[in-house]
């Protein structure tokens, strides 16, 4: 990691993998339990040298089910808790995960993605955004999920996501891919400014001094288990109303808007600079948040916009949540790849074809 000072900030060359670990400690997160799988150990590996010389924790678990259970008794303590995992990693973690969702425990979970299903390989791959968006564990909670599509989102959205996961009590999801994880590009480590006060006095710290509380996803007693999902509902309405985050890119006057996140966002950034090159109305909207989905931004490029291309590195799942968003579906194209990162030049190949032009 070389450092360059330039102006005022001070530019580092980092790993995406490696600029999640530095925005998590500048968060102020000390403890981080994981399980090796690739392409996210560069995460472990960091974390590992750095938290225990700064008075932090660092275990390797004996799985996945380990490690997000580990995570649910750190939260439940009040600390800022962290893990990473990819793909098939994920999947072990999800009866934790609806664990700390029912008990409303804030964590932030890291998921540097790979193809599937099953083992699959270490490709880059965008495959894990229904388990992700949707709740890959059982009961029906939902996660915060960010999609950074550059080495500088990996550090502040990683900072954003302990922030939105104490002030909803909730876990948090950062989900990447191969690509992203694992390519270096500068960024500036800008400080960390807490948004979100970082007192939990429903922490399970001791009782002494105070009545005894508990934190659970137990609820047996007449329609407890029901108040207690309308109660969760309720704070899920709250992050759509509050936490929707989107990009917009070059869409004035767009006429064929680009619907992308993370690294296919990224590499459709270069294709719709040659398409407007060439004269054609090209933009983009990239959501930063999956959930929330920015329904009300893809609302509106889809009634000013001729056509809209999804762009994933999939078979086709967020272009499903693009659809609800609007009922022109007739305007909806999709590209995608499952298994490997989209070129610019197929992105512009069907952009030329949704403007009617040859290439």
């Amino acid at each position: 990691m070389n450092g360059t000072a330039t102006g005022e900030a001070l530019r580092l060359l980092t790993k995406g993998n490696e600029a999640i670990c530095l925005g998590a400690i500048a968060a102020g997160c000390r403890h981080y339990y994981g399980y090796p799988i690739t392409p996210q150990n560069d995460i472990p590996e960091y974390m590992a040298a750095r938290l225990p010389a700064i008075g932090g924790t660092f275990l390797q678990a004996e799985s996945e089910v380990a490690t997000i259970n580990f995570l649910l008794g750190t939260a439940a303590s009040g600390k800022r808790v962290m893990t990473s995992s990819s793909g098939p990693g994920i999947s072990l973690m999800q009866e934790g995960l609806s664990y700390m969702a029912g008990s409303e425990l804030p964590a932030v979970i890291v998921n540097i993605s790979r193809s599937g299903p099953g083992l699959g390989g270490i490709a880059p791959s965008q495959g894990d955004y229904f388990q992700a968006v949707k709740g890959g564990g059982h009961g029906g909670y939902r996660l915060i999920v960010l999609a950074p599509h550059s080495v500088q989102e990996m550090y502040s959205l990683t900072m954003l996501a302990f922030d939105l996961a104490d002030k909803y009590r909730n876990p948090v999801f950062l989900l990447g891919d191969a690509i992203i994880g694992q390519m270096k590009e500068p960024f500036v480590p800008t400080p960390y400014d807490a948004s979100f006060p970082q007192e939990k006095p429903w922490a399970l710290t001791g009782c002494r001094g105070r009545e005894r509380q508990n934190l659970k996803s137990l609820y047996l007693k007449d329609n407890a288990i029901e108040v207690h999902n309308w109660k969760l509902h309720g704070k899920y309405e709250a992050m759509r109303q509050t936490e929707a985050r989107a990009e917009s890119y070059l869409l004035s006057g767009a006429k064929i808007a680009v619907v992308a996140f993370g690294t296919a966002a990224r590499v459709s950034k270069t294709a719709i600079q040659w398409a407007r090159k060439e004269g054609i109305p090209a933009g983009m909207l990239r959501p930063i948040t999956l959930f929330p989905f920015p329904e009300r931004e893809v609302q509106e490029i889809a009634r000013t916009a001729d056509r809209l291309l999804v762009v994933e590195m999939n078979t086709g799942q967020m272009v499903e949540d693009v659809k609800i968003c609007t009922p022109h579906h007739d305007k909806i194209g999709f590209f995608g790849k499952p298994c490997a990162m989209p070129t610019p030049e197929e992105i512009l190949d069907r952009i030329r074809a949704l403007a009617g032009r040859k290439g």
